[in-house]
């Protein structure tokens, strides 16, 4: 009985209360920005139209100078969920004038954990501008309305490595190494760089695009350190994942980390969790902290990987190696150079039917909110072409975007009529697409017009935040003639962005 109180101590000892930083508060003025301050993250300014970094009073670093990101809650057209997590709603979005996806990660700011979340995310993000292996940061903005701050990330359209072994039940070693060396780049430059500690490692916050690309997310619960030898002192994260010396109530550093990734990647190997956590978390951290660290079966993996992961899950966190020691990990160097397919795998994952439809849906969506939408955003539709985009209609071919856009602005106006009343209106009857070339999309959209003061999506899985659809719409006696139409679709310069790069429609009474 006393040994067994011996063991259970530090947990009944844990304060999972703690805040990193009580003094964490906000204020809205009268013109509806919001300012974000604290002693560890500093001052962020936020309204509708995007974020400012406010740098502190006489600081010299240059990592504190200020910063404005652009990025407007009324250039965004939102659409249904991509996940929830316990503090946030993930969102897919597109941003109207680059016509680029977005994930939007919205959080209530009023909650004080929340909030400290939410300070702890944009501080990362903000002072992390394209590092390697780290999610994309475009910027945040306020909506008064409803309290929620909405951080606009890059939208990694492969998922996660926890959707990944979901479908796939495991993930092959050359795949699992290109990917490690990816994260460790992230893990480098949080530790190295930045000094902070991510303290939620696990494979749903290990991300991959498409284009074979894997990046850390999720910044909430990071404790930045003072120096090289200051250490944490809360107990915050995903216990599933949590080091011994975390579990035990000690100081920890950024060693909890390089244990974390160890178990994930034994987890995405094996496609099991290497703990048995169906006895409830107390057992589970009782596991963690007095039986033999859990290693890769010797028969099924290679002598590199055990060797790496046992690296990575050394009960002593002096032992560990560093992220950039274990960047020099044989596991690490022999798929260095070798033809790994990672895009490929990632590909083989998903039904490409369905990525398709949910790319289709976004983007027709998009184009008709814009033609059909206010005149205040209709230039942003110029940007949707290029100088060899082509658009036919009654017979007519032009080409470039001036001349695309010159044609489509005359069928909105003669879409838009002489009075309000007059106002014609796309309502989406059928939808139908097909890849096009590497990454591209074919979308032929069938339906009608009518009179109306804004845009109607009726087809079915458009899911538009904002815009209800209406299913019981008398489309028939409200018609005033139908349409239909083809775009070939193509990737942009920027990492999800697209643009029309041919354009057929067709009119009828």
């Amino acid at each position: 009985m006393d040994q067994m109180k011996k063991k259970l101590m530090p947990l009944i000892n844990m304060r999972p209360d703690m805040s990193i930083d009580a003094s964490a508060s906000y204020k809205v003025t009268d013109g509806g920005t919001l300012n974000l301050l604290s002693r560890s993250c500093g001052e962020y300014n936020i309204n509708q139209l995007g974020l400012q970094k406010k740098s502190s009073a006489g600081g010299d670093d240059k990592d504190d100078k200020e910063r404005t990101y652009q990025c407007a809650s009324n250039e965004m057209c939102v659409f249904g969920a991509i996940g929830w997590g316990a503090s946030s709603v993930v969102r897919k979005a597109i941003h109207i004038p680059t016509h680029r996806i977005l994930a939007l990660k919205k959080i209530n700011v009023f909650e004080k954990e929340k909030r400290q979340q939410l300070l702890n995310e944009i501080r990362t993000l903000c002072e992390a501008p394209m590092a390697k292996g780290l999610v994309e940061f475009y910027g945040a903005f306020y909506s008064p309305d409803s309290g929620q701050i909405s951080i606009a990330l890059e939208y990694m359209d492969g998922g996660s490595l926890a959707d990944i072994v979901r479908n796939k039940k495991f993930i092959p070693e050359p795949i699992l190494s290109v990917i490690t060396r990816k994260v460790l780049q992230g893990l480098q430059f949080l530790h190295g760089v930045r000094h902070l500690v991510h303290r939620d490692i696990k494979p749903a916050n290990l991300l991959i695009n498409l284009i074979g690309e894997p990046k850390i997310t999720d910044f909430g619960i990071s404790a930045g350190l003072d120096n090289s030898i200051a250490m944490c002192a809360t107990f915050v994260g995903t216990v599933t994942y949590m080091s011994p010396e975390r579990i035990n109530n000690e100081c920890y550093s950024y060693p909890a980390d390089i244990w974390s990734l160890g178990l994930a990647l034994l987890e995405c190997g094996t496609g099991e969790f290497p703990y048995n956590a169906s006895k409830g978390p107390v057992n589970l951290m009782l596991q963690v902290m007095y039986d033999p660290s859990p290693a890769p079966p010797a028969d099924r993996f290679s002598c590199e990987f055990r060797s790496f992961v046992e690296a990575c899950l050394r009960k002593d966190a002096d032992t560990r190696p560093t992220a950039e020691q274990l960047l020099q990990h044989p596991f690490i160097k022999k798929y260095e150079n070798a033809d790994v397919d990672l895009a490929g795998f990632v590909h083989s994952v998903f039904d490409p039917t369905e990525r398709l439809k949910d790319l289709s849906d976004m983007l027709t969506v998009h184009y008709y909110m814009l033609f059909d939408g206010p005149d205040s955003l209709w230039h942003h539709m110029k940007t949707f072409y290029r100088q060899n985009s082509t658009f036919s209609f009654a017979n007519q071919t032009v080409c470039g975007l001036d001349q695309v856009f010159t044609t489509l602005t005359d069928i909105r106006n003669m879409l838009a009529g002489e009075r309000a009343e007059e106002r014609l209106v796309h309502v989406v009857e059928n939808l139908q697409c097909c890849a096009y070339s590497k990454r591209g999309i074919v979308i032929r959209v069938s339906g009608a017009f009518v009179l109306g003061s804004h845009f109607i999506p009726t087809s079915d899985g458009i899911q538009v935040e904002g815009l209800l659809a209406s299913p019981s719409l008398d489309v028939q006696r409200r018609q005033m003639g139908t349409f239909s139409e083809q775009f070939v679709m193509e990737p942009a310069e920027q990492q999800g962005s697209f643009f029309i790069s041919k354009q057929e429609l067709y009119i009828q009474q």
